[in-house]
């Protein structure tokens, strides 16, 4: 629990980070020394502190690590100018955020150092805003899902504003309550004043200083307005614009508005009307006033999705580059966590009046997250390319429901009803909530925010029914736990069996020192106390409750928010424990996006808990591989100086673009090339039908006989592993067709493969393979076609395979085995690149071993690797021998052909099976 700046813990962490180094990590030694000299020094003035209290938090403050973000960058057009402006002006704004970040928000040394350097990155990629016009940057960054995007935006309007960008306009969101937040966000962090009472922080009158407003800046007050504020009706408008009584161009200035194409034009009209002079064609141009547009969730409503680029783009996408294009100096930043849809954007696309597309340009970069970060990969497991670093294992926050369907089918419609009572599972959430409230209140987390998250319908009356249903099981525990004598003591132990059954050994998981244990009695008795300040919210359009964090700052809000779309992107839910969501989304990007529970969660993430159906859990572990890998491409390609450009070509065309976003945003509706050129897909979703298990153990079988009929096998003693060289390619791709992967298998389609092989061949390429059906010694050997091979295992995703029928791990690849064939001058090549990339990012570490996109970049066109792994599954359904699974991994070259290699796909069949919904129709 972060302190208040008056609290002399407070105060003692800030003495001992300004005795720290500022520009690195500091040595144990050094806290050490820094903590002792401060305790002392307090000590001798009457503060009464607990050393030991301090020496830990300074230390979890200082192993939290984050490495460095890398960026694909296009210098045509760019003057290079941030090191000289270092010199020549002054970073006020930035200097003050920076100290509200580091005394008020408690931000880690080692992140607020990385917020630095990012954003001095992301702004030394826009232009100077002294240089003289015209000129354009569009750049994008890749966050993730609650990561802190929005701290890191803000320290870029800081240095924008510093730098001399006059304008800055953020677009945030499509929704009020969203709109509202990110206002406050910039009140708090930039402007430095209440927005809902003064427009420019040199306002006469009552000061409602707030935030980075409250820092000592050496008796300064810098000069900033927003027309804009924080109230839900604060966004910009007719009367707003009436309002202002200020000239552009003498202060910044900064706006918050909703991505809605209304609001932008009465911000175009009322700029052009105020500053505007004549230019080309009797269009208004405004000059000499530098213009910063931050678009916040930028894949969502920013895309155009017309189907013909020549036509008239949408309306919202339409006013976007209309107001960047009425300035003739101009920058645009977009932030997502899922860039799919950006990157499908035409980068030529030249419409006669509105200019170009948002095609970030001029540069795209991804910020790694840091180690504290409760992201996807932590709660579902991540998948590690390098054979010196372990896969990330999933935490143990998440429960399968199987009895919601009952209540509320997946399949609903907006007039249905909720049958019965709430289902166990639902109860069960709600009870840990409670339990999760009062942890935290034993730990001293008392003033804070407790959040929990219910989003099983998209269909805003439903909700008020599900809302209704959860309030009346609220007020029948509070009662119950009231009567000492009837209910209560029969509750109290229902609470107590689920405190020992789940929150035990889930904390017993978590280092001590980051989730402190807890007795069963120190949690009973804040037990009433926590349930008694839960109260139960809708949270969509035609709900009137609202998420007032803000307004309950001093005592802290706890609340079961109950909605649908409008907790599904950029809306932070405070203190967020437990979430119960059954939702499908019909794509990627739109179910990562609807992931709340990620974030920080200081102190409590052993307390987190995620209720969701197995399917959707399958289904995050598919998204958390593909955009994670998205991410890795990202990373390579700025190791070999690329173009924004380049990666947008690779990846419309490549297999990472299937199911991603939507059709509509891929602005190739009816016909996708694809191409698989550098790619290692794999298989780690199993169907466990019988039909499936044996007709892929068959497809094994005939290709064994036929490698075995055209070329001499090489068999490893360890395992039995038998490899085979100078493979044809029609006789791979006849074994990947034949493969029957599982329905929600999206990422890896065989007989899409399969035709990407045969087009290769065409041209020459993926002529010599070399096939390899990998084993494992110390295993039960199993009959392959007469070799004998031992299977290997590879640990579930979900340990209840097999009632859901369906077998999930986080990957079938031994990362190492990637390079079998290979040689020696090739994994050099590897290993120095793959180091390269490491020190780039400031690694800890140098890998020992390449990962897998360094050791295909060193392919032969030519040159192709074909991994079968047949798989134990554990704990045989009966009596039987069971057949392995078959897995599978590809390990592709680049292609040197890439338009003849590439192929058309049919959208329709590629968003066909897993998600029925769409998120974009939603109320």
């Amino acid at each position: 629990m972060s302190s208040t700046p008056d609290e002399p813990l407070a105060k003692a962490k800030r003495l001992v980070r300004s005795f720290l180094p500022q520009d690195r990590q500091p040595s144990p030694d050094e806290v050490q020394i820094a903590v002792n000299a401060i305790f002392g020094m307090l000590a001798a003035q009457g503060e009464n502190l607990d050393r030991d209290q301090l020496a830990k938090e300074i230390e979890a403050m200082i192993t939290v690590f984050q490495e460095r973000s890398l960026g694909l960058v296009d210098p045509k057009g760019h003057e290079p100018w941030l090191p000289e402006a270092k010199n020549n002006r002054s970073w006020d704004f930035w200097e003050r955020y920076r100290w509200f970040l580091e005394d008020v928000e408690d931000l880690p040394l080692s992140v607020v150092r990385r917020l630095d350097q990012t954003s001095d990155e992301v702004l030394s990629q826009l232009e100077d805003p002294r240089r003289p016009g015209p000129w354009r940057r569009k750049g994008l960054v890749i966050g993730q899902v609650q990561s802190g995007k929005t701290g890191q935006y803000i320290g870029l309007a800081s240095k924008a504003v510093d730098a001399g960008y006059k304008l800055v306009v953020v677009l945030a969101g499509i929704h009020n309550d969203l709109r509202s937040q990110t206002q406050l966000r910039i009140d708090e962090g930039l402007l430095g004043f209440d927005t809902q009472h003064q427009m420019r922080s040199n306002e006469n009158g009552d000061s409602r200083t707030i935030g980075a407003g409250l820092m000592p800046l050496q008796g300064k007050k810098l000069d900033i307005a927003s027309p804009t504020n924080s109230s839900e009706k604060g966004d910009f408008g007719r009367q707003a614009a009436a309002t202002i009584n200020f000239p552009l161009g003498s202060f910044p200035v900064v706006l918050v508005v909703k991505k809605h194409w209304k609001i932008l034009e009465y911000l175009r009209r009322w700029v052009t009307d105020v500053q505007g002079t004549e230019g080309e064609n009797g269009r208004k141009i405004v000059r000499d006033v530098p213009l910063l547009v931050i678009d916040d969730e930028a894949d969502n409503a920013s895309i155009n999705t017309v189907r013909d680029p020549d036509d008239d783009p949408t309306r919202t996408n339409r006013a976007i580059r209309d107001l960047i294009n009425s300035f003739d100096r101009a920058a645009y930043v977009g932030y997502t966590a899922t860039p799919f849809a950006n990157i499908y954007i035409d980068p030529d696309a030249d419409h006669d009046e509105v200019g170009g597309d948002l095609f970030p340009e001029s540069f795209i970069r991804s910020l790694p997250s840091p180690s504290n970060y409760l992201g996807p990969e932590r709660v579902f497991g991540l998948q590690v390319d390098d054979e010196d670093e372990e896969d990330v294992h999933p935490l143990p926050l998440v429960r399968h429901v199987n009895d919601s369907d009952s209540w509320l089918p997946s399949r609903h419609k907006a007039g249905d009803r909720p049958r019965g009572d709430l289902p166990r599972s639902l109860r069960e959430a709600v009870a840990s909530f409670v339990l999760s409230c009062a942890a935290r209140r034993a730990r001293g987390q008392v003033r804070v925010h407790n959040s929990m998250l219910v989003h099983v319908t998209r269909f805003t009356a439903v909700q008020s029914l599900v809302r209704e249903q959860v309030e009346d099981h609220l007020h029948f525990l509070v009662d119950s736990l009231r009567d000492r004598y009837g209910k209560g003591p029969k509750l109290l132990a229902e609470f107590q069996e689920l405190w020992e059954r789940d929150f035990v050994p889930t904390t017993a998981h978590f280092p001590a020192d980051e989730a402190e244990p807890l007795t069963w009695e120190q949690v009973s008795t804040e037990l009433l106390d926590a349930i008694r300040k839960i109260q139960v919210k809708a949270v969509n359009g035609t709900s009137r409750d609202a998420l007032d964090y803000y307004d309950n700052r001093k005592d802290g809000l706890s609340v079961i928010a109950i909605g649908g779309q409008k907790l599904s992107r950029g809306l932070t839910l405070s203190g967020l424990t437990v979430s119960y969501y059954l939702r499908w989304a019909n794509t990627y990007d739109t179910l990562l996006q609807m992931g709340r529970w990620f974030g920080y969660r200081p102190g409590y993430e052993d307390l987190c808990r995620l209720y969701t159906t197995p399917a959707v859990e399958d289904a995050y572990v598919e998204v958390t591989a593909a955009t994670d890998e998205l991410r890795r491409e990202v990373e390579e390609m700025a190791t070999l100086g690329l173009t924004p450009r380049q990666f947008g070509l690779k990846v419309r065309s490549s297999s990472l673009g299937l199911m991603v976003t939507a059709a509509n945003k891929m602005r190739q509706s009816e016909r996708i090339l694809l191409s698989y050129s550098g790619e290692g897909p794999e298989t780690v979703i199993f169907n466990l039908a019988d039909r499936a298990v044996k007709r892929n153990f068959k497809s094994l079988e005939d290709l064994v006989r036929h490698l075995d009929g055209i070329t001499e096998p090489e068999t490893a003693v360890s395992g039995g592993t038998v490899m085979w060289r100078g493979v044809p390619p029609e006789v791979v791709s006849e074994f990947v067709a034949s493969y029957e992967t599982d329905r929600m298998a999206q990422r890896v389609r065989p007989r899409l493969i399969a035709k990407y092989i045969e087009q290769c061949a065409k041209v020459g390429e993926l002529g010599n393979w070399t096939v390899c059906l990998v084993g494992k010694s110390a295993a039960t050997p199993v009959d392959v076609a007469g070799h004998s091979v031992g299977p290997v295992t590879r640990a579930p995703l979900n340990p209840e395979f097999r009632a859901e029928g369906r077998y999930t791990i986080r990957r079938v690849l031994s990362p190492r085995d990637e390079g079998l064939d290979l040689d020696e001058a090739q994994l050099e090549a590897a290993r120095k690149a793959s180091g390269k990339a490491a020190k780039q990012k400031e690694k800890t570490s140098v890998p020992k071993h390449p990962s897998g996109p360094y050791l295909r970049r060193q392919r032969r066109p030519d040159q192709a690797l074909l991994l079968i792994y047949p798989i134990e599954v554990p704990g045989p359904k009966d009596d039987a021998p069971e057949l392995p699974l078959v897995g599978f991994q590809v390990s592709f070259p680049y292609s040197r052909n890439q338009s003849k290699t590439e192929y058309v796909a049919n959208s329709i069949y590629l968003q066909e099976d897993i998600y029925a919904l769409d998120e974009e129709d939603e109320a």
